[in-house]
């Protein structure tokens, strides 16, 4: 596969701070995060744990080889009768306590997965009911592991445009449920759980500059090749992915729309004090931040004790990063996520 070929498609989602909204003299909206919440699945799997369990089922790897590989040391696995909307309920509950407000003063609610509850209605409309909110939007956001940036971007503009004051944005997975447990080379790297946070408007700008972007031209590189039909499985419902193509396409587009946002903001690399990564392996995330020249010491990084989980690893990686106090309220943030589909995005919040 050619990846240096690889540009920004003719059209993209983008946005800046406004100017003025609507109304002429009223101040400009602006979005900023108020709470951040996470939840993890209590069943967690050492790599020795999980390579035992492998072995019984007659695939043989060694954490060594996951390790080397990804960085992975253990992963978060659901029970079979917990759901994402279970997780993105106890996340949003976290981010909820942290901004200071109850569920009824959310009046916007987006979910980025791709392992919903079921076809429909949506995951965020399930989550919606078991917080006891009535009336606003819900809606589900579908870019895989890119989704919770694609999500964000989404909220920050409904906000700008006066669409909603108080967004709860989740990213929630279940991505067990879909895996090949024959298949070593991916079963080892996804786990289970959920992020969230409360996006709130503000006279003081928080997300600042956003970029989005895809290229269905790749979409069998990684992908979940099964549908429904008739009552009927088609396809194969497992994950398949070739590892060697997404990591290169991935450190090229990250790279790429990492400058984009940067340069949309006027700012340069070295104004970022945190680079908050979708947690898909940790040679795509150093050989990020490698071109961008920041210290793999300003690297948000939780892959080592969740693995992969998709949409839901960046508020994971961003909550956890708040709770330990790394992350504080008035640095500049980078938020990246690559994803199935092909999909890429980016979004630089000051915090």
């Amino acid at each position: 596969m050619k990846v240096g070929g690889v540009g920004p498609p003719h059209m993209s989602s983008r946005h800046e701070a406004p100017a003025s909204i609507s109304g002429g003299s009223a101040s400009p909206i602006y979005a900023r995060i108020a709470g951040t919440g996470s939840h993890l699945p209590p069943k967690r799997l050492s790599n020795d744990e999980f390579v035992a369990w492998l072995a019984e089922r007659g695939v043989h790897t060694s954490s060594e080889w996951i390790v080397e590989r990804t960085g992975i040391e253990a992963r978060h696995f659901a029970d079979p009768d917990v759901t994402s909307s279970d997780l993105g309920v106890q996340a949003s509950l976290q981010a909820l306590a942290a901004a200071g407000c109850q569920p009824t003063d959310i009046d916007l609610i987006i979910c980025a997965t791709s392992t919903p509850d079921m076809v429909f209605p949506s995951t965020a409309c399930l989550i919606q009911k078991k917080l006891g909110i009535h009336g606003c939007p819900a809606f589900d956001v579908q870019a895989v592991c890119s989704g919770f940036v694609y999500a964000l971007t989404v909220a920050d503009a409904l906000i700008r445009a006066g669409g909603a004051r108080r967004a709860l944005v989740i990213g929630s997975e279940v991505f067990s449920r879909i895996l090949d447990f024959k298949d070593r080379t991916t079963c080892v790297l996804f786990g289970d759980g959920a992020g969230a946070v409360v996006l709130e408007a503000s006279d003081r700008p928080g997300i600042v500059a956003s970029r989005l972007h895809a290229d269905g031209q790749y979409s069998d590189i990684l992908c979940t090749p099964g549908a429904f039909r008739g009552g009927e499985v088609l396809g194969d419902p497992t994950l398949k992915m070739d590892g060697q193509a997404v990591f290169k396409l991935a450190v090229h587009v990250l790279d790429q729309v990492a400058h984009e946002v940067l340069d949309a903001a006027g700012r340069t690399p070295d104004s970022i004090d945190w680079l908050v990564p979708h947690q898909a392996n940790i040679r795509i995330m150093q050989g990020t931040a490698r071109k961008l020249k920041l210290p793999n010491s300003r690297v948000v990084t939780t892959v080592d004790q969740h693995g992969n989980t998709s949409a839901a690893s960046i508020p994971l990686a961003l909550d956890h990063a708040v709770r330990s106090g790394t992350v504080k309220p008035g640095q500049s943030l980078l938020l990246e996520g690559v994803g199935g589909g092909f999909t890429w995005g980016a979004v630089l919040i000051d915090y």
